[in-house]
């Protein structure tokens, strides 16, 4: 469930990286969920959960327990690689294989290796467990730049284009959002803008009656039209949201991403300052084909936000440290199933362990 806030932007509590190095074998706390829901003047905040030192309240601990078991196979790889007495040249070898193979990319892996060799010998560090908990941090301070809340309410309503490749699971994680948005009292209306697959109308038509929340469809009309249509409706109605699906692209399908950029400039006709939110879906399965996704959206769209589906069984979680090297978008959102309550926040703390222990 996600909160909305009085502040604009928290600040995470999270003890900084060098601390949680310099205390090698104190596990590595859990993140809290968020304090209790709050609404003043127009703006309305979707935050990162504030972390908890002492323990996580148990709709947190459930979380966090269903994102281990997704990255599982990931953290399997390289937790192994820590199972010796002495930190030798063959340990950070085989942490690079490991980081590698998690599809953490060249870049955000020797990141990793430098860092992880510069914080052994600053703090003396001569135990696998500890050089383990060094690069929980490490990862941590690598991934923080994608912990970001998304700000729903500084304009009325707020305009979020959704764009990914089909089977990403986009319509299913704005179905997921819609909820979370419903049930924190924001009023939503949703735009079919992917006229052209009929199993996409009904599918976001169902997660509509679901939600109890309006849509504008339209059977085979324009999308570009029928954005330009539901931004009308939503400023007319007062709505607090407008969630746009549209059509599942392929980076390398120029002529239908052209069609996304249409889109873009069409919402911007029916409000100026819209869309004030560019999400993109991915599939944390993909690896390195989702940091390509990544790039080749923003630089058509310019990106605000990532969510990150399907993380559950997954060896190739590293996937976010690649994106946070290389295209360092903030991901509002990840998931590690189908159900309604397995979309949360992001918190780097929170992922960097789960990729580790």
């Amino acid at each position: 469930m996600f909160s909305f806030f009085k502040k604009k932007f928290l600040s995470s509590s999270n003890p900084a990286p060098e601390a949680l190095a310099a205390a090698p074998l104190a596990p590595v706390p859990a993140s809290a969920s968020a304090e209790p829901a709050s609404l003043i003047g127009s703006a309305l905040v979707i935050p990162i959960d504030i972390p908890d030192p002492a323990s996580p309240p148990p709709e947190r601990q459930k979380w966090l327990d269903k994102l281990k078991a997704g990255l599982g196979k990931t953290a399997t790889n390289i937790s192994g690689v820590f199972g010796g007495n002495v930190i030798d040249e063959a340990l950070y070898e085989d942490l690079e294989s490991a980081l590698l193979m998690s599809d953490a990319g060249v870049a955000a892996t020797e990141f990793v290796l430098a860092d992880l060799r510069r914080k052994a010998a600053a703090s003396g560090i001569t135990h696998p467990v500890a050089l383990k908990n060094a690069l929980i941090a490490t990862l941590t301070e690598l991934l923080q730049p994608l912990q970001k809340p998304l700000v729903i309410g500084e304009h009325t309503p707020t305009v979020v284009m959704v764009a990914g490749v089909n089977g990403a699971g986009k319509t299913t994680s704005i179905g997921k959002l819609t909820k979370h948005l419903a049930d924190s009292n924001a009023s939503v209306l949703l735009a079919a803008a992917d006229t052209f697959r009929a199993a996409a109308r009904e599918q976001l038509t169902v997660w509509a009656d679901r939600n109890t929340v309006e849509i504008v469809s339209q059977e085979g009309g324009d999308p570009a039209a029928v954005s330009f249509d539901a931004v009308t409706a939503g400023k007319a109605r007062g709505k607090d949201v407008v969630l746009i699906d549209t059509a599942g692209r392929l980076p390398t399908q120029l002529h239908l991403m052209e069609e996304l950029k249409k889109i873009k400039r069409v919402i911007a006709k029916a409000d100026g300052t819209a869309p004030h939110e560019v999400l993109l879906v991915i599939d944390g399965n993909t690896g390195q084909n989702a940091v390509m996704q990544v790039k080749a959206f923003d630089d058509a769209l310019g990106l605000t936000g990532l969510i990150v589906t399907k993380l559950d069984g997954t060896a190739k979680g590293g996937v976010l440290a690649a994106i946070a090297r290389e295209r360092p978008i903030p991901v509002y959102f990840i998931g590690v199933g189908e159900k309604l309550d397995e979309l949360e926040t992001f918190n780097a703390r929170e992922f960097a362990t789960a990729l580790v222990v």
